[in-house]
């Protein structure tokens, strides 16, 4: 069979593993699973708590593995589900749970924040404007495709 992806499509495919490799990484040698690492980063990312579904549309993770994972955290102590409206939850850090994000999340997002801020703005704005640009896109032909 021919190969079909463009060099540049596979340079591509190549870097976004290896990045999903290097947050992988990242989560394995903090202790937590890549889906308990996305629920924690989610949360410091919003603040000390966060909506249930705005963790499921960011992570890019079903649903399903949320929520499993979620079940895990509250069995540790980590996280506890409080009600946010009538069909609304909020995912929210016990105690023990903001340590754990601290030494963990917190430090992960530091590093990618002094990675940005290490660029020239012109560079993060382009950067984020194409990354952007591609995913309009790309959400676009999968529209044509399905």
């Amino acid at each position: 069979m021919k190969a079909y992806s463009s060099k540049d499509m596979k340079r591509y495919n190549h870097l976004i593993g290896e990045i999903e490799a290097v947050y992988h990484e990242m989560s394995f040698k903090l202790g937590q699973s890549d889906s308990a690492m996305m629920i924690l980063y989610t949360i410091c990312a919003c603040g000390e708590s966060c909506p249930l579904q705005v963790i499921c549309q960011q992570s890019g993770v079903s649903k399903q593995t949320i929520n499993s994972a979620l079940r895990k955290l509250e069995a540790e102590g980590i996280a506890y589900l409080e009600p946010a409206g009538a069909r609304e939850k909020r995912v929210c850090l016990t105690e023990k749970g903001k340590a754990l994000a601290k030494d963990t999340a917190v430090r992960m997002i530091e590093a990618e924040n002094g990675i940005f801020a290490s660029w020239p703005r012109e560079d993060v704005e382009r950067y984020l404007e194409l990354t952007e640009r591609f995913l309009m896109d790309l959400k676009e032909k999968a529209r044509e495709i399905l």
